[in-house]
């Protein structure tokens, strides 16, 4: 089956990310799950983003760089929310990697390269109300831009405002929509 390196979102490694975690790797596959918050885990969303800030974006991504290169380079990336920007940045320069699941976030291409590398699969899911994916910071637009120029990327938009939906222990889960998730990210998955 598949490798993932899965990084979690700013509330840390909830229980929702740990049960995530757990549904792929009974489906077989093997999942990393390193935690750049180095155990903090927060029940509100606000909380986590704060303790973000105070540690650094760029120490948390730098955490998480860190620990894929104790990770074979054969492997699917994939985050959450501001645990998509090393999955991101790993797909787009790393060498091997078999794919990337990009969850309720994306940044720009060009924030790591010219083009998205060929061979790489990729795939964006998040509602289209939310307000940090469709309109804060533009990441639905760089998700169309990226479906638009990479022939193997697809996005996926879910009716709703939940940010971190597939996360069942937060205020925002959607189980309909975090359902399809699973089942998109498992085919993603079993093509590898």
């Amino acid at each position: 089956m598949t490798e993932v390196l899965l990084f979690h979102h700013a509330a840390g490694q909830t229980p929702g990310f740990t049960s995530f975690a757990d549904t792929l790797r009974a489906a077989g596959h093997t999942v990393h799950t390193p935690d750049v918050y180095e155990g903090h885990v927060f029940t509100d969303l606000d909380a986590g983003l704060a303790h973000a800030k105070r540690v650094g974006f760029d120490v948390l991504q730098e955490r998480a760089i860190e620990a894929a290169r104790a990770i074979p380079d054969a492997v699917v990336y994939a985050g959450f929310s501001i645990g998509a920007m090393p999955a991101q940045q790993l797909a787009q320069t790393r060498p091997g990697a078999l794919g990337a699941l990009l969850f309720d976030s994306c940044a720009p291409v060009s924030e790591w390269g010219d083009t998205w590398p060929a061979g790489v699969p990729v795939q964006v899911h998040g509602m289209d109300a939310d307000e940090f994916f469709a309109e804060e910071g533009g990441d639905i637009d760089a998700a169309r831009n990226l479906v638009s120029t990479a022939p193997e990327a697809e996005l996926f938009l879910y009716p709703g405002d939940g940010h971190l939906f597939a996360d069942s222990s937060l205020p925002s889960h959607d189980p309909v929509a975090a359902a399809r998730l699973t089942e998109r990210v498992l085919d993603f998955l079993s093509a590898r």
